[in-house]
This record gives structure tokens, sequence and C-alpha cells, in this order.
């Protein structure tokens, strides 16, 4: 008697269900499909997070992936005192670093860089709403690479500098580190030398990007990532000795703001006669007039102001609630 009504129980507790009138099946189908409604809402929300910060996302890992293999190849170098690699080295690890991160950056248009945003602003209809989301992830994803490096050689750091608390930047000491992070010009340039020499670097990087992609020219199309390796290979091999053609805000100032927040002092900032605004400013400069370029004498499409009527100057009066930001810019 006891084990039947033991039974009876277990029998009652099987079919009784918070639905009723509904079998087990019914009931397990229901808990099924609540726990798998459950976990697509879950999903779909992070699906929706993704889709909506994707591109700064794509910004962010492009520019990190970039100035992992740039700083990482110059703190080979460096600290291993030429053994490990020379000026060469340094030019193709840059050159690296820009092709894997246009391929990481794909979602975005591959900037990785504020002054190419910029130009694509002002030359090629990019939405300008985006330009300081996409300008924050770049520095950002830089930020990260520096410091992901300077994690990864502290050690080295330490024994190269002469100890784990002296931290030099170049100009104050013979065996400164503050030079794999960010550039610092020879100290033979003046001034205007140092200006120069970022703005005809960042002038050819983008007017050589605008001929990369322009279809109506010989284009790279999918070969446009290792187009851009070669391109930033020559910049350094040929035009990077005299400043350490930083040619981009992000990758400059993001680890230079790394360098200062780890020890490196007030001297990063003072190093070559306050040299910090150069590469912050004439990229700028240097790519809009590098793309500008390009368009007045060899582009022929109809998305840059050069080809429009006045030169463009129509669009600076154009009415505010007529905007471009539908038109999407892959640079």
């Amino acid at each position: 008697m006891a084990g039947s009504t033991t039974q009876d129980a277990a029998q009652i507790s099987i079919t009784s269900s918070p639905k009723p009138g509904a079998s087990l099946r019914e009931n397990i189908s229901v808990e099924s499909e609540s726990g798998n409604a459950t976990n697509a809402s879950s999903q779909l929300l992070w699906s929706r997070i993704r889709g909506h910060c994707r591109e700064a996302f794509s910004e962010f890992f492009g520019t990190m992936i970039l100035v992992l293999f740039g700083d990482g190849v110059v703190a080979q170098v460096t600290l291993s005192h030429g053994e490990k690699g020379n000026y060469q080295s340094i030019s193709w690890g840059w050159g690296l670093g820009v092709m894997l991160g246009v391929y990481v950056s794909g979602a975005s248009g591959s900037h990785i860089n504020p002054a190419v945003t910029l130009a694509s602003c002002v030359l090629r209809k990019f939405p300008w709403r985006k330009w300081p989301i996409y300008a924050a992830a770049q520095v950002l994803g830089a930020m990260c690479a520096a410091a992901i490096i300077y994690g990864n050689y502290k050690s080295a750091i330490d024994v190269y500098e002469g100890g784990s608390n002296i931290r030099t930047v170049p100009g104050y000491s013979d065996t400164a580190t503050a030079g794999i992070f960010c550039t610092y010009p020879a100290p033979f340039l003046t001034r205007t030398g140092q200006f120069f020499s970022e703005f005809i670097a960042s002038a050819i990087l983008m007017f050589m990007i605008f001929a990369l992609k322009d279809d109506a020219n010989l284009g790279a199309g999918p070969l446009f990532p290792l187009g851009l390796f070669f391109v930033i290979f020559g910049i350094g091999a040929c035009f990077g000795w005299e400043t350490g053609y930083a040619i981009n805000l992000a990758r400059d100032f993001g680890p230079r703001l790394v360098t200062y927040m780890v020890g490196y002092g007030p001297e990063v900032w003072k190093a070559g006669n306050y040299y910090f605004w150069v590469p912050m400013v004439a990229p700028f400069l240097g790519c809009t007039f590098g793309g500008w370029i390009y368009d007045m004498f060899l582009y022929t499409g109809d998305d840059s102001p050069v080809n429009t009527p006045f030169i463009g100057l129509r669009r600076l009066v154009r009415p505010l609630g007529r905007k471009q930001d539908g038109v999407q810019s892959h640079v």
C-alpha cells in the first residue's frame, strides 16, 4: 500500500502542470520554447549592441592591430640594440600593421586614422557626424595597443633604461625608450622642417589611398590592403627618418598619452620644443591636401566636391536639412 501510494503521488506530480489541461509533452515544449526565447532575446540584445557599435569596434580593433605591430617592431629593434632588426625592419613592421589593420576594419571602411576620416568627410561625402566616433575609437585602440606593448616589454625596458623606476624621453637620455611608442623629431630639425616632413608624408598617404581606391584609374580592388602595405613601407623608407612618420594622430597621441600615464613624465609633451602638436595637426592638413590634389587632377567621380559646380562651394551654402548621412565611404 505504501509503495502504491508513493507511486500514485509521483504520477500526480508528473502529470500536474502549470498549464491546466496540458500534457507532460506540451509542458516540456512550452518550457523549452520559453528557454529558447530567453536565449534568443539575450543573443538579440548583444547583436543589436554589436550592430549599433560595429563601425566603432571595427576602427578600434583595426587601429589596435596597427599599433601593436608598429610599436612592437620598434620595441624589438630598440631594446635588442639592433640585434633583432634595423630601420628597414621598422618600415616593414608598420606596413604590415597597416595592412592587417585594414583587413580587420573593413566593416567601417578601414580608416584607422582620424586624418583619413576627415579627408573622407571633406572629399567623399562621409557623414560628418561619424567623425568624432571614429576618431575616439581610433585613439582608444591605439592606447590599448601601446599599453599591451608596454606590459609585454616592461622587463626589457627596465634593463635597457637601467632600472624599473627610470623612464626617459629622446633628447633627455641616450637610453630613452619613449620613442618606442610615439614619435620624436631629429634634433637638427627646425619647426618648419618638422611640420613639412609630417605634412608631405600625410599628403602622399592620402593621395595614394584615393589612387588605390579609384576604379576609374588602375585601382587596387581586393589588393588594396597589400597596396597600402607598400605605400606605408615606402613612406617609412623614404620619408620617415626625420620625424618618425606619425602621419596619424591616433597612432601618436594615444601612445604618447599612455607613456605619460606610466611614468615618462611631462617630457613627453616638452620634447622637441613641444613637438607633440605637430603630428596632431599636420596629418589633418596633409591628408586633406593630398586628397584634394588627387581629386583636382585625376579623379572624375561626382562624389568629390571638386567635380561639382564652383568646385564644391555650393555645398557650403546648401540648406542644413539636406544631409548626406546615408552615403558611405570605403576609403
